[in-house]
């Protein structure tokens, strides 16, 4: 099990929590916290839901073979594309703000070079990769663990910022929750796992809340910590390295090459993660020839999808070579969205023999994950939904040929 909660550790404690804060902050305003536990809220539905799922379907795909089983196979082809589809932008985004914290003037090209070696290394098995991952997230904690303490030890620190005022709207919260979620998704990393955890009966429903639940402990301390000192005002304005702000408001200058080291692994952490998983996911449909059959193979050696995750390795080098990083959080996070959602509903079918959680959860998961989606920014919601199109047209062609031959 601590391999499979490292991994979510890993995916969840990224690059979200060095740059998320801030755009949240200009959605919210003073209301940033609310919509932290919002998307708190709604990640431990969805978390919930996943983790009863894996348990009694223990296989590589997470929501896609948990939408195919209870819903039926349009459902599972959609979580699915929408899963690989939305984690290979945000792969690309990952990879992007390990390139603007190491090296700003080459960002595409460090990006490009991070998704590389990573690839090699979820390539050679997930052990390696969960024994990589566990020095990361712990170098990660230790950089937030100073930021938290360098913060609230300072003069800076003002109590009224934690105050709500008329600046915090309805939809304000709402967008800043959709946009927080999108760093607390990892857990499904270990759901994609199934197959090569051990006893993932049990060890996935332990290993998804205990991961979500350290993570929520961590964004909690930070969040408050740095509006302690930066207010929300400052937070908004704070847009390239809030963390790094916080720290020279707190007048420890020391600490902001350790940040801007911290935020690179970080995101190479989340990078590392999210590879392994749209991997695994890509795999599965592979096998059901939702994607071409060939993406099937797994290596004799290392039990790996190799052709897998070369693919997915190519693209992501591709997108990050080309795209831009704000656009492709903003297209993740629909994807991201729209897969949980059909996670819920699918939990929604289970019995109580199958371990069926309180009816609450999947209903207020599913709806969290809608209003959420629909609450991002303009240009997500018409790109997302324009994407989730083109997969069910796909879906369509695909049964038609079938049928034909």
């Amino acid at each position: 099990m601590p391999d499979a909660v490292t991994i979510g550790l890993g995916s969840m404690i990224g690059a979200g929590v060095f740059a998320a804060l801030a755009p949240a902050a200009r959605a919210a305003g003073s209301g940033l916290l609310l919509g932290l536990a919002l998307a708190a809220v709604v990640a431990y539905c969805n978390a919930t839901s996943s983790a009863r799922l894996a348990a009694l379907y223990p296989a590589s795909g997470g929501t896609y073979v948990y939408g195919r089983e209870r819903l039926g196979d349009f459902w599972g082809h959609l979580a699915g594309w929408a899963f690989v589809v939305g984690k290979t932008a945000s792969c690309a985004a990952m990879a992007l703000t390990v390139g603007t914290y190491i090296w700003p003037g080459q960002a595409h090209a460090v990006a490009v070079a991070a998704v590389v070696a990573l690839t090699a290394v979820n390539y050679t098995g997930v052990q390696k990769s969960a024994l990589l991952t566990r020095i990361i997230v712990a170098v990660v904690l230790a950089v937030l663990a100073a930021v938290v303490i360098a913060s609230l030890t300072s003069g800076a620190v003002d109590t009224a910022h934690l105050d709500i005022d008329t600046d915090a709207t309805a939809g304000g919260v709402l967008q800043a929750a959709g946009l927080l979620f999108f760093a607390f998704a990892g857990y499904a990393r270990i759901a994609t796992l199934g197959e090569e955890i051990r006893d993932p009966a049990r060890t996935i429903p332990r290993a998804i809340p205990i991961a979500l639940g350290i993570t929520l402990v961590v964004y909690a301390l930070v969040a408050v910590s740095v509006l302690l000192v930066l207010g929300p005002d400052g937070l908004a304005a704070a847009a390239d390295a809030p963390l790094t702000e916080a720290a020279r408001a707190a007048g420890a200058d020391w600490l902001v090459p350790v940040v801007r080291v911290g935020a690179a692994i970080a995101a190479l952490s989340s990078l590392l993660a999210l590879i392994l998983g749209v991997s695994r996911t890509t795999l599965a449909m592979a096998r059901d020839h939702h994607l071409p059959h060939a993406l099937a193979a797994v290596h004799p050696k290392f039990k790996v999808p190799h052709r897998a995750e070369l693919l997915i390795g190519a693209v992501v080098a591709i997108a990050a070579a080309t795209t831009d990083v704000r656009a492709a959080i903003g297209f993740s996070s629909f994807g991201v969205l729209a897969y949980y959602a059909i996670a819920n509903a699918s939990a929604w079918t289970l019995t109580p023999a199958e371990g069926r959680p309180a009816r609450i959860i999947p209903v207020a998961g599913l709806a969290g994950c809608i209003v959420l989606a629909f609450a991002l920014p303009l240009p997500s919601v018409i790109i997302g939904a324009a994407v989730l199109v083109i997969g069910a047209a796909a879906y369509a062609t695909r049964r038609v040929t079938t049928h034909r031959q």
